[in-house]
């Protein structure tokens, strides 16, 4: 049977396992850690967004009346950061598989960061990818990261 490798992360740390299959014992092969996943936005970012103002035809008796707002967007500091260490995780991952370290590939990771590394993921490790857990277990200890895969497994 091909290698198996388990990623279990969140957006401040990956950790990698390998196993021969599901409720076999595993071994860490790698750890990652990404130390801004704990800053606040404010502490991510120098400056508050830009300002804008709205351009409204000028009313008779109403002037200097124009709505201003900011020009931030959905994307935060946090979410970026998170993407940028998706990335790095898929980076990671693509190089060990390169080595031939592992087959096959389990996800599990909390329903937002799953999502990105999802979007992260390339069509070359997408296919690799044998079961999903959306639940942030990056915390458990190994007998309850297994006794979890167990239960999820088809």
């Amino acid at each position: 049977m091909a290698p198996l490798r388990i990623l279990v992360a969140d957006e401040a740390e990956a950790r990698c396992y390998e196993t021969a299959a599901i409720g076999a014992p595993l071994r860490l092969v790698d750890r990652t850690l990404d130390p801004q996943a704990r800053l606040h936005d404010r502490d991510l970012k120098s400056d508050r967004p830009g300002r804008v103002f709205d351009h409204a035809a000028q009313m008779a008796g109403r002037r200097g009346s124009v709505a201003r707002h900011s020009t931030g967007g959905e994307s935060s500091p946090r979410k970026h950061a998170a993407g940028v260490f998706a990335r790095h995780i898929v980076t990671r991952l693509e190089a060990a598989h390169r080595c031939g370290d592992f087959a096959r590939l389990i996800v599990v990771a909390g329903p937002p960061f799953l999502g990105t590394l999802r979007a992260a993921l390339p069509l070359s490790l997408r296919s690799l990818i044998v079961m999903e857990v959306p639940k942030d277990l990056v915390h458990e200890d190994e007998a309850s990261l297994v006794a979890h895969l167990l239960a999820a497994a088809p």
